[in-house]
């Protein structure tokens, strides 16, 4: 397997294919920076996820903020703070949700025990959602639009949550499935059109399917052990995009870090429409 191209994330993150665009783009959170196939673009903060405004314009979760970025200009407005007081947290995984949505992960620089949240905003509105997370991760929503998935990596424990017609979390999140048997790391994560979970699995090298049922179905393997986050892109979404990460590996080759992309034999879901509007 061959990477995109010649770059290499220290922390590779946040894989997404725009739409509206038919591009591929992802981060590097400690390099602040975002990149896709036809150029790169620095903040002077953290960024580590995003959703599709319009063809233009995208939302990202930022170190202190969730911004709108302009993709031709450059140029970016805040949409609001997320956590500008707290210097020891950033953000990380976020995705859009069915309701136009954006549900952010935050957590300690250092990955400080319980420095972490989930938030999610909506109509205007930031509200936290969960608390006392460590490295929040594997955000994503089943294509049925009933219910979320998230976890805290070092628990090992993918949570589901049921959702109310507007979005919001309803009732306690459940363990839907515990790999701390396996001792297996889950990091980003995506539903694909039947309703089975990928996960990138860090320091496994691989991104592991799931069905509904929590069975495991198959695992696509990438020559990089740090795999953070897979996305479904291509024409008919049935390419498999995922990001990896040169830290943490004391003696890294000369892919890690680097973003990958295969054929798979599923299609996967489009991404959902940030409501910009509605702010």
């Amino acid at each position: 397997m061959t990477p995109l191209n010649d770059i290499r994330c220290d922390l590779g993150e946040g894989a997404f294919w725009h739409p509206a665009r038919a591009e591929f783009f992802w981060f590097d959170i400690t390099g602040q920076r975002l990149h896709s196939l036809a150029r790169s673009w620095d903040f002077d903060e953290m960024v580590s996820a995003m959703g599709w405004v319009d063809k233009t314009r995208v939302v990202i979760a930022a170190q202190t903020r969730m911004l709108v970025f302009d993709l031709h200009s450059g140029t970016s407005r805040t949409l609001c703070a997320l956590e500008a007081e707290n210097a020891a947290t950033r953000s990380n995984d976020g995705r859009i949700d069915p309701q136009g949505g954006f549900w952010i992960g935050t957590m300690g620089k250092r990955a400080e025990a319980g420095a972490g949240a989930i938030w999610r905003w909506h109509k205007g509105e930031l509200r936290r959602l969960f608390a006392g997370l460590t490295i929040p991760n594997a955000i994503c929503f089943a294509p049925d639009r009933q219910s979320a998935c998230f976890t805290d990596t070092m628990t090992r424990r993918i949570m589901r949550v049921a959702l109310d017609a507007e979005g919001w979390p309803k009732g306690a999140p459940e363990c839907w499935l515990d790999l701390s048997a396996e001792r297996l790391n889950p990091d980003g994560a995506v539903f694909d059109a039947a309703g089975n979970f990928w996960v990138a699995q860090w320091g496994a090298g691989r991104v592991a399917a799931y069905a509904p049922s929590g069975q495991f179905l198959q695992a696509v393997d990438f020559p990089a052990p740090h795999t953070s986050c897979p996305a479904f892109g291509g024409d008919d979404l049935r390419q498999l995009y995922c990001t990896t990460a040169r830290q943490g590996r004391q003696n890294p080759n000369n892919l890690d870090g680097a973003t990958f992309v295969t054929p798979v034999p599923v299609q996967g879901l489009r991404e959902y429409q940030f409501h910009l509007d509605d702010a």
